[in-house]
């Protein structure tokens, strides 16, 4: 845990594996690089990264590092809030910025969470708001003095971005197309965020070190959007930017208990937003989305990106109006599917239990004619995992292996299981490639037909086998990656459920096979407790809007925040 005097000491309970000589070189020169812009007056004491709790996710708050006025302000608001307290001059920018800013860089020293960090510039920025609002009585936008984190392979001007290994670095010298957006909205950028090696498991390991779960830190905070999931959930950011192609807003935002929304695809800006093209798209499309602590700000964030009519800059994206919470449904009643599990995995017994409790506040709830409550399945889950798993690697993995070996790099456990089923077939050809958008089309008609078989308008579903799991067994993704492959649109969403410690499976449980046995395993190798659950709720494909409107019809029910 930590490092040398020149490093920034950082909570590393498992060490990450070693790679070349050089490659080790450059690692240090970047942790270096980092350390040498945090003071001595925000860096924790040594006693405690070198003998940390299990939770961490309250020592921002009580550590004495940050004023009162700085813990109310990290605390008390979400996003819509800070833009409506800065416009009203009831918080400067400054105040917002310096902050979040400070409350940012402590949760990294207990959560690993952050790759780069700049709340000199962050704080430049802010003054620059303060003075136009001083000056001109408005704001420049509807974020005006928002404080915004951003997952590390975005690129934002005058920052260092990569593809998740050391060799694919470089110096961004403007910002991508949503980042540019969000700018001239007004938001302040401070911090970028950790991700997965490769940006393609849900770990967040990186050359930056391995991301931590705030509430049990000998678990994963998830990935491939992990920094943005500790960071939000420690109260270190009010809304972070992630980005989903198989669960990688959706897990770690589960893991850490906030909300995260993956849209469907081309709805929201994605240009720019990765320095080199990725093969998986071929087959599955990645999105971004917001990961943040309120429904509001989930709202806030994808309305004004909308509102902008990116699609006239961004030829991929398709032109939507945006109702969101304010949806009208036509669905009377709300008709409501509940997966207890998907045919392939039965979940671990806590988020059994939120499944359980989200069930039986939607029954009570159904005698007022709102809602209607039915089991659903999901097709063919078993059969989406061998077919994702060939998806995301056409090239069989060659082009990340090259970029490891450029940079010297080690591969981590979940690179190596995650290329492990594409490796087998090489390099595809074209009508190789052809073939498998062949078989995922098809998977999408049934997927289809058997949705509207089952006669539901929404689906509420585990978003993962267990919580946050132990960290590098991050093996089984079916509950997220299975709606990427039909493209539909979730969100998951806190729960009260925690992971209480000594919970057993049930007596009666018997394993749906040999990948359920081993989740059920795992399950009694490490202590979840403090793990927060979340669940997620899914619409057909490109039916966000009536998502985002389900959500707000089952706000009070469900006590969402």
């Amino acid at each position: 845990m930590g490092g040398g005097p020149s490093e920034l000491a950082v909570v590393q309970p498992k060490a990450l594996p070693q790679g070349t000589q050089a490659y080790e070189k450059k690692r240090v020169d970047l942790l270096e690089a980092f350390a040498a812009k945090v003071p001595k007056e925000l860096r924790l004491p040594a006693d405690l990264i070198s003998n940390p709790p299990l939770n961490v996710s309250t020592i921002p708050a009580t550590c004495e590092l940050l004023t009162p006025k700085e813990i109310r302000i990290t605390e008390n608001y979400d996003a819509a809030g800070l833009a409506e307290a800065v416009a009203h001059k009831k918080l400067t920018a400054v105040e917002v910025a310096t902050s979040f800013s400070k409350r940012a860089i402590i949760a990294h020293q207990l959560t690993c969470c952050l790759t780069q960090w700049f709340m000199d510039d962050a704080i430049k920025q802010a003054k620059e708001l303060d003075d136009y609002l001083e000056k001109n009585g408005k704001t420049i936008g509807p974020l005006h003095g928002v404080p915004i984190s951003v997952k590390e392979h975005m690129p934002l001007a005058g920052t260092y971005s990569s593809g998740g290994c050391i060799s694919s670095t470089v110096l961004d010298e403007k910002d991508c197309h949503m980042v540019a957006l969000l700018r001239s909205m007004g938001a302040v950028f401070y911090c970028k965020t950790n991700q997965p090696q490769a940006i393609m498991h849900l770990e967040s390991t990186s050359h930056y070190g391995r991301t931590l779960n705030p509430f049990n830190i000998n678990l994963t905070s998830g990935g491939s959007s992990g920094g943005e999931g500790a960071l939000v959930a420690m109260k270190g950011s009010v809304l972070g930017l992630g980005s989903d192609i198989g669960g990688s807003i959706r897990c770690p935002s589960a893991f850490c208990g906030i909300y995260g929304f993956k849209p469907t695809s081309c709805i929201l800006p994605m240009h720019d937003m990765i320095n080199h093209p990725f093969s998986a798209e071929l087959n599955i499309l990645g999105c971004p989305g917001p990961m943040c602590r309120s429904l509001r700000d989930m709202e806030l964030f994808t309305k004004l990106l909308i509102d902008r009519k990116p699609w006239l800059e961004d030829a991929k994206l398709i032109p939507i109006s945006w109702t969101g919470l304010n949806t009208s449904l036509p669905f009377k009643p709300l008709k409501i599917g509940i997966v207890e599990h998907d045919g392939f995995i039965i979940p671990q017994p806590p988020v059994r239990r939120a499944i359980a409790w989200a069930k039986q506040r939607l029954s009570n709830s159904a005698d007022t004619g709102a809602f209607q409550i039915k089991p659903f399945t999901p097709f063919g889950a078993k059969e989406a995992v061998s077919h994702t798993r060939r998806m995301y690697w056409p090239d069989g993995g060659a082009v990340v292996r090259d970029a490891f070996e450029a940079g010297g790099e080690p591969i981590a456990p979940l690179t190596e299981w995650g290329l492990a089923d594409a490796e087998k077939y090489g390099m595809l050809n074209a009508e190789d490639v052809n073939q498998l958008m062949g078989q995922r089309d098809k998977f999408r008609a049934d997927f289809v037909k058997s949705w509207s078989e089952q006669d539901v308008d929404v689906v509420i579903a585990p978003a993962f086998v267990g919580p946050a799991c132990a960290h590098d067994t991050a093996f089984y993704w079916t509950y997220t990656s299975l709606w990427n492959l039909v493209d539909y649109p979730g969100v998951v969403f806190p729960t009260p459920i925690k992971t209480e410690k000594g919970e057993k499976y049930a007596d009666d449980y018997r394993p749906l096979g040999k990948e359920c046995a081993h989740v059920k395993e795992l399950w009694e190798q490490m202590n979840f407790e403090g793990a927060p659950i979340d669940l997620q709720i899914v619409a057909r494909r490109y039916h966000d809007n009536e998502l985002l409107g389900a959500l707000a019809s089952l706000k009070d029910v469900l006590e969402l925040p």
